[in-house]
């Protein structure tokens, strides 16, 4: 008898040893995600805006590699966008863009730079058509002038 309760005794002192080490560890978890750093809408917007951008001279140029690699950067920071901005109310209205990306995307699988320039120009239209319906009307997209990085060159390397 004087054994099965001094098993019990190290049972349960082994027990209330676990569960404190497991909230311990939980409160730490917890501390660090807490304190996790979370891109803001505007931290996407930003990088979108730049991917925008370079898509444009990609395609301008016929780098289809390049433009293909820039709009999957762009549907990319919409996912993530989604995923650590769903309490905003503007990501309700992201998914606009949606088919004028595919309608993009096919463009540049077509290597019709014709229909890149039309196609690209809706997907601008969209952003602003967004921007409005947000009220954020001020931020106007416009097609660009000048590349974002004069460090990069947007045309093809070693063939298409």
């Amino acid at each position: 008898m004087k054994y099965l309760v001094l098993t019990s005794i190290m049972l349960l002192c082994s027990c209330s040893k676990q569960n404190s080490e497991t909230e311990h560890l939980q409160n730490q978890i917890d501390s660090l995600q807490a304190n996790a750093y979370k891109p803001g809408f505007g931290d996407f917007m930003s990088s979108i805006q730049v991917h925008h951008n370079k898509l444009w001279f990609a395609g301008k140029n016929e780098n289809w590699k390049l433009a293909d690699f820039e709009i999957t950067e762009i549907e990319e920071n919409i996912t993530d966008l989604k995923k650590f901005c769903k309490d905003r109310p503007e990501t309700k209205s992201i998914g606009m863009i949606d088919v004028p990306l595919e309608n993009l995307k096919t463009a540049i699988k077509k290597q019709s730079t014709k229909d890149f320039g039309d196609e690209y120009l809706i997907l601008t239209n969209t952003c602003n058509s967004c921007h409005q319906k947000t009220k954020h009307e001020y931020n106007v997209i416009t097609i660009p002038t000048a590349p974002p990085y004069s460090n990069q060159d947007f045309k093809p390397q070693n063939g298409k």
